[in-house]
């Protein structure tokens, strides 16, 4: 079929927290490489805690700051299969917002690596974009799978000790 393979866009639209894109880049890849969504466009949106709250207020009717919200361009996919695009137009995931600023609070509370943070973040939202939910425990359980699986790729791949952020089943995240 399609036989390039497509990007990431990564647009940094925050001032708060300096950030190494060329790092995140690096690692949205090997993410991609581990899910085998190479051949599909993702955008990944970097934002202060305002813009997050904004978006978290318009979409989900949550006033408050958040880590990551994802935005699929396949609404109805069930989790763990990959969209079968009919045309170019359709290699696409959807987009990501990173929210920088509050995964960098949450960092210095917890004394975590920002980067680290940000790609577990970024992996959360991507199986987003791949249909898993976490409204009940069941889809929770299976999410958390999906990402600790994810994960351990990535750490096996990079030499990294990077963990699920998503610990204990909670219905407002």
């Amino acid at each position: 079929m399609w036989s390039f393979t497509m990007g990431v866009v990564l647009r940094n639209l925050q001032k708060v927290v300096p950030l190494r894109r060329a790092r995140l880049r690096k690692d949205v890849n090997t993410l991609r490489h581990i899910l085998g969504i190479q051949k599909f466009d993702l955008g990944i949106i970097c934002v202060d805690n305002q813009r997050i709250q904004q978006i978290n207020n318009i979409y989900r009717k949550k006033n408050v700051p958040t880590d990551v919200l994802s935005f699929p361009f396949y609404e109805d996919i069930r989790p763990g299969k990959l969209p079968c695009p009919l045309n170019r137009d359709e290699l696409n995931l959807g987009d990501i917002f990173l929210g920088v600023e509050f995964v960098m609070k949450q960092c210095q509370e917890e004394s975590l690596d920002l980067h680290g943070a940000l790609t577990v973040v970024t992996a959360h939202g991507i199986c987003h974009l791949l249909g898993y939910r976490h409204e009940t425990e069941e889809e929770w359980t299976e999410m958390l799978q999906r990402e600790s699986y994810i994960l351990n790729e990535f750490n096996r791949l990079t030499g990294s000790h990077l963990e699920p952020l998503m610990k204990k089943f909670n219905q407002d995240r």
